[in-house]
């Protein structure tokens, strides 16, 4: 179980936004087969850090509660075109071929939440830069 000085400090870690996506990403970092992710470089904010390689934070659910702490292993910034097949399984949801990754990671970045945030124009090419980064659960 998690203890307040393993989450101390550390910032909050997101996947997808509150709901079933949510929910299933989070349980596949638990139980092992989710390591990988990929978010948009122009997702973040102009003053919030991209990741880091040896940095941590503290995956929360739905309902906002810490369920582990990762660390990043290996950050990558690159376009969405060079994706390879071994990070596309690695995200932990399925996903076999690269294509079938893009297809899934499109659906969601040309979604209504992303829209909302992002504004309703908003559309990833292969040329979209993005931040690919491995990681591991250091804490429960």
């Amino acid at each position: 179980m998690l203890t307040a000085a393993d989450v101390a400090g550390l910032p909050l870690e997101e996947f997808a936004f509150p709901g079933p996506l949510r929910d299933q990403l989070v349980a596949a970092i638990v139980d092992g087969s989710k390591t990988s992710t990929t978010s948009l470089v122009e997702g973040y904010e102009p003053d919030e850090p991209l990741p880091v390689v040896g940095g941590r934070g503290v995956v929360i659910d739905s309902d906002g509660q810490p369920v582990c702490v990762i660390e990043n292993t290996a950050v990558r910034i690159a376009p969405l075109g060079e994706v390879d097949e071994q990070h596309a399984r690695d995200e932990g949801e399925g996903y076999e071929t690269v294509a079938a990754w893009r297809a899934g990671h499109e659906e969601f970045w040309h979604g209504p939440e992303v829209r909302a945030e992002m504004g309703a124009d908003h559309r990833v090419t292969d040329a979209t830069l993005a931040v690919f980064v491995r990681f591991r659960v250091v804490a429960r």
